[in-house]
């Protein structure tokens, strides 16, 4: 939402003012790429403002560093953006970033008409922006990032742009853009923008991280004697994948729901520790939790019996191959594990201390370092810088709830 609120702030004639934005690595590359486009950005006692509308041509490259949702989003903002026709217009990333796939945007924004280039449909990507027609795209797999980056394409096309999805994916896009003045219409799986409309400045409210939250509340149900609390989290429904997946594994998880921002519903979330079980995670949670499988298999590591999950072969190509990676540094805390093409089978049972790897995801990072709070011995882990790139207070705030966790600078 932070990525959004930034982009849309951006893209509106006028001002926006953004609370509660996710400070991290990754969303300040978002917001540092709209003021290289020309957007007036601003921050004071906590509150980003965003003053666009009259976007330029960037004087360099557009480093997105980690963040392909920023990416994404972005090719399809700027791909048919008339302040910048004739422009030529590179976004770039790191090793992560540039090893992700990018040819599920290229493709239906080519088809719109615009002229992108990739590198075997991998960043670093070249856009040259010029008019887009609007089109009817059925994805072959349900993608926010493709459906936002085509609706934002379609914002500016000729005509309008109609996204058919086979499932349910985020609908934060969908929300959001009516607070900007953005005229769409919504219906299951299927979204449709008329073009040539121009975004509004907007007051837009973030509530709490779910992705960030939920290795709170995993640390939360493991560590014995835990009563953690946390306020105003955002519960989309189409998001809230890892709730479902703690009710069925016997979480004691209490919900109480409040009023939200930019569309967005919100809560409080309450966990204590105790038991947990196994459980045949249900291929429609899949999308809705995409972003937490890092951390509900560290879970199933800790849970009674075993925990399948199954359709969820789009974790090997997040910032690193998720699926494999749980697999191989689970074992290596001893934990029974069975990878598959699309899942794994986790037998819960005593975690042991040593070392692990996060090979540069910042999920995987906090997920071992919340598997370490109940491990036999220390557990410590390599390359958990990452973990700045989404929750730069991970650990600070881990501390203050008392864990035994900290910083080794090398």
């Amino acid at each position: 939402m932070s990525h959004r609120a930034a982009i849309f702030g951006g893209l509106a004639i006028g001002e926006t003012e953004i609370h509660g934005f996710l400070d991290s690595a990754d969303t300040r590359a978002t917001l540092e790429a709209m003021a290289a486009l020309g957007a007036e950005v601003s921050e004071s006692d906590g509150v980003i403002r965003v003053r666009g509308g009259q976007l330029k041509a960037p004087a360099g490259d557009l480093d997105l560093g980690n963040s392909g949702t920023g990416m994404r989003l972005l090719a399809g903002a700027l791909s048919g953006h008339s302040d910048l026709f004739g422009a030529s217009i590179r976004l770039i990333g790191d090793k992560s970033l540039s090893s992700r796939p990018m040819g599920r945007i290229i493709e239906p924004l080519r088809a719109m008409g615009a002229d992108i280039d990739s590198i075997d449909g991998h960043a670093p990507l070249t856009l040259r922006p010029r008019q887009l027609r609007g089109m009817h795209y059925e994805q072959p797999m349900a993608s926010a990032q493709v459906k936002s980056a085509l609706l934002l394409a379609g914002l500016s096309a000729e005509g309008a742009t109609e996204v058919v999805e086979p499932g349910i994916s985020r609908d934060h896009t969908e929300r959001m853009l009516p607070a900007f003045g953005a005229q769409l219409i919504r219906g299951e799986c299927r979204c449709r923008i008329d073009g040539d409309q121009r975004l509004k400045g907007a007051v837009c409210r973030v509530p709490g991280d779910l992705s960030s939250a939920a290795f709170v509340l995993a640390a939360g149900l493991l560590v014995d004697g835990s009563n953690v609390e946390l306020t105003e989290v955002g519960l989309n429904p189409t998001r809230d994948g890892v709730l479902r997946v703690l009710d069925a594994m016997g979480a004691d998880l209490e919900r109480t729901e409040v009023s939200g921002g930019a569309g967005e519903p919100s809560g409080h979330l309450r966990v204590r520790s105790g038991r947990l079980v196994g459980v045949t995670i249900a291929p429609e949670w899949v999308p809705l939790a995409i972003d937490e499988f890092p951390v509900l298999m560290a879970l199933a590591a800790c849970a009674e019996g075993t925990t399948r999950i199954r359709g969820a072969e789009e974790l090997r190509v997040k910032e690193s191959d998720r699926l494999a990676v749980m697999c191989r540094e689970l074992s290596q805390l001893g934990v029974q594990v069975t990878e598959h093409p699309d899942g794994a089978d986790i037998s819960g049972g005593p975690v042991r201390g040593g070392r692990a790897d996060s090979h540069g995801d910042h999920r995987i990072a906090m997920s071992l370092a919340v598997l370490g709070l109940v491990a036999d011995g220390p557990v410590e882990i390599e390359n958990a810088e990452w973990i700045r790139t989404s929750y730069p207070g991970f650990v600070d705030d881990m501390r203050a709830l008392g864990a035994e966790m900290e910083w080794i600078e090398v």
